[in-house]
């Protein structure tokens, strides 16, 4: 009997060992916690960020946090974040640097009423379009510049109206078109009654205008740490377990989600929708940014004639090192 008491003390001893040497890692989501987020979640309840011998806080977000500024501040170790927003937050002299893209294609698209006439991009001059703001703005303005579309209102151009993170625009008829997500706000106007058909949308993807969403950033000094290096490698290996797991087992990585919502604002039947849209977003990356997408970024970003989203081509604004030390 004593000798397994002896045994027992001693094992917990070096389990406690081992959880006091865990390296500690912050990541600030882009947004609030919901599905868009599940592998991060999923790695977390799964025991993957500890097989790593980690131990992960996950901030959650919303709209009065911008994740550049929490990272400047000291607030994270890593954001999600789009890379239209780090791209220009690099230019105005925050030096994020991309080291992970688990999302290989946009989910964001505009969504118009049918009866609004609206039948193609060519259709937009005249009306209203709601878009959001906080960074979100980038893909919007470079896709109508390259339109050659003035964001300024008139007769040839478009009325830019702020929209809040809700559908209400399109609902009370302020806009013609509202921005939404292909997993989130779309689904939205289809459960306030508004039916499939009476709508049209334009997917960024399909207009040749996508730009790379939620990638994983850090600040470049701390990538000459090598030790920093190595858990980031570790902590991508381990998300990405999480989102494979998550694209193969949505309702479990959406019930998942619900169980971390501590506002308890989101529902079942949204999350499992949200999961199932977000996996066709996260299918085909294995984390590692494809160079051609991020050129075809701030290509995007830079044919904004003149207003452009960034001026020069960027230098060092991501790096293959990290997911290469996290998939070999």
């Amino acid at each position: 009997m004593m000798k397994s008491m002896k045994l027992a003390a001693t094992a917990l001893a070096l389990s406690s060992g081992a959880a006091m040497a865990q390296d500690e890692v912050t990541l600030q989501l882009k947004w609030v916690t919901q599905a868009q987020f599940a592998g991060y979640y999923v790695a977390l309840e799964q025991g993957f960020y500890e097989e790593e011998n980690l131990d992960v806080t996950i901030k959650p977000g919303g709209p009065d946090i911008a994740p550049p500024q929490v990272i400047a501040g000291g607030g994270a170790d890593v954001i999600v974040e789009w890379m239209p927003a780090a791209l220009a937050a690099r230019e105005q002299g925050l030096p994020l640097v991309n080291i992970a893209q688990p999302f290989k294609s946009s989910g964001m698209m505009l969504t118009c009423l049918e009866e609004s006439g609206i039948t193609s991009p060519d259709d937009f001059p005249g009306n209203t379009l709601g878009v959001w703001f906080f960074g979100n703005e980038y893909p919007f303005l470079s896709w109508m510049s390259t339109l050659g579309i003035p964001t300024e209102g008139g007769d040839d151009g478009v009325e830019v109206l702020k929209q809040g993170f809700n559908v209400d625009p399109l609902l009370q008829n302020q806009a013609a078109c509202i921005s939404t997500m292909t997993y989130n706000e779309y689904w939205q106007v289809i459960d306030a009654g508004i039916g499939e058909d009476e709508l049209i949308t334009f997917k960024y993807e399909d207009q040749g205008v996508a730009t790379l969403e939620d990638g994983l950033y850090v600040l470049e000094e701390n990538l000459s740490d090598e030790a920093f290096k190595d858990k980031m490698a570790r902590f991508v290996r381990a998300s990405m377990k999480g989102w494979k797991w998550a694209e193969e087992n949505p309702e479990e990585a959406a019930m998942i989600v619900l169980e971390y919502d501590e506002t308890g604002a989101q529902t079942e039947q949204h999350q499992i929708r949200m999961m199932g849209e977000v996996a066709k977003l996260t299918a085909g990356s294995n984390g590692a940014l494809d160079p051609a997408d991020y050129e075809r970024t701030v290509e995007t970003l830079m044919g904004g004639g003149s207003d452009p989203v960034i001026t020069k081509e960027p230098e060092g604004a991501y790096t293959l090192d990290i997911t290469d030390m996290a998939l070999n």
